[in-house]
């Protein structure tokens, strides 16, 4: 079955827009990983180090890579001159502690839309071949991230995704069932009550320089299950550096949305199942007048005095789904 998309599938320039997708995942040697991406995409293998490959596809470039950036320079940098023995014994002796503990990840390119089909069949391939996602063992804290461009990359648009995206975290947490290895790490925390009550309220409409001052002012890090870090950079490299000072903000005009599992190993799970929630944050961003409806009833939801426990926002604002 192939995959719903959202309402606006094209950007204020017209072209089609675009997903970048990263998956995280273990139970597979590299170039196993890069094998299994050649064989399911036609590509052909372009090995750029020990601990990262790229896959040549007619979609674009994927990667096969250990999500480790220290030991990806080293090795890169081993290419180029080649080390003494001693180094050469040491960044072997890394990268095999590596592989136990950090995560392999496939990247791909930015796929339009009515690419994304290509992904289901690649990950039942993967699984398949015996990966292993998040709740396979304690400290894999495996996710699945979606890079999605915007119809538009001017503030107003930006902001009716960010404010519905908040409206619809809860549900979106208990849509995933993200496992507690996820939510004790520091890679996709909540935005705070105080921000959003901030960023939901109905007047709230700033420029994209007022926005972008208030964001790093309550969120100057990379982990949210959100960040807007990249998109902001897009606009102001400069003041978002000045903010985080991390090297591994890439600037791009999409959104990074981290939230869900990587649960590639579960026979139920699919590329879809985070890609029906996402869709959810398009319809609600998208209807102007269901999401103020919804923004005043999570305000109003913020201000109550009876604890969330108690009164769960994420089975209020189910009423609201598409």
């Amino acid at each position: 079955m192939a995959l719903r998309l959202p309402a606006h599938t094209h950007t204020a320039q017209g072209h089609e827009r675009r997903v970048g997708v990263e998956l995280e995942l273990n139970g597979l040697s590299l170039s196993q990983l890069a094998q299994i991406l050649a064989t399911q995409l036609k590509g052909e293998l372009e090995p750029v180090s020990d601990y990262e490959i790229n896959i040549a596809t007619a979609m674009g470039t994927f990667r096969a890579e250990l999500d480790f950036d220290y030991l990806k320079r080293l090795a890169r940098a081993q290419r180029e001159q080649a080390p003494s023995e001693l180094e050469q014994a040491a960044t072997e002796l890394l990268g095999s502690l590596a592989f136990q503990l950090v995560p392999l990840e496939l990247v791909t390119p930015p796929l339009a839309l009515s690419q994304l089909d290509s992904l289901t069949p690649l990950f039942s391939q993967l699984a398949q071949a015996g990966a292993k996602g998040t709740r396979h063992a304690l400290h894999y804290a495996f996710g699945l991230h979606l890079n999605p461009e915007l119809p538009n990359t001017d503030c107003y648009t930006l902001l009716r995704y960010v404010k519905a995206y908040l409206c619809l975290h809860d549900w979106l947490e208990a849509h995933e069932d993200i496992v507690a290895a996820r939510k004790m790490s520091p890679y996709i925390r909540a935005f705070s009550q105080e921000y959003s009550r901030i960023v939901i309220d109905a007047q709230y409409w700033p420029s994209i320089a007022a926005f972008s001052i208030d964001y790093l002012a309550f969120n100057p890090s990379r982990n949210r299950a959100l960040d807007l870090l990249p998109l902001l950079a897009w606009h102001d490299e400069a003041l978002v550096q000045s903010a985080v000072q991390d090297p591994k903000v890439n600037k791009r005009p999409t959104l990074h949305y981290r939230l869900p599992n990587s649960d590639i190993d579960n026979p139920h799970w699919s590329f879809a199942h985070a890609w029906q929630g996402w869709l959810q944050v398009e319809a609600l961003a998208n209807n102007e007048q269901k999401l103020a409806q919804v923004c005043q009833h999570y305000a109003d939801h913020l201000d109550q005095l009876t604890p969330d426990f108690l009164d769960p926002w994420k089975y209020k604002v189910a009423q609201w789904l598409s």
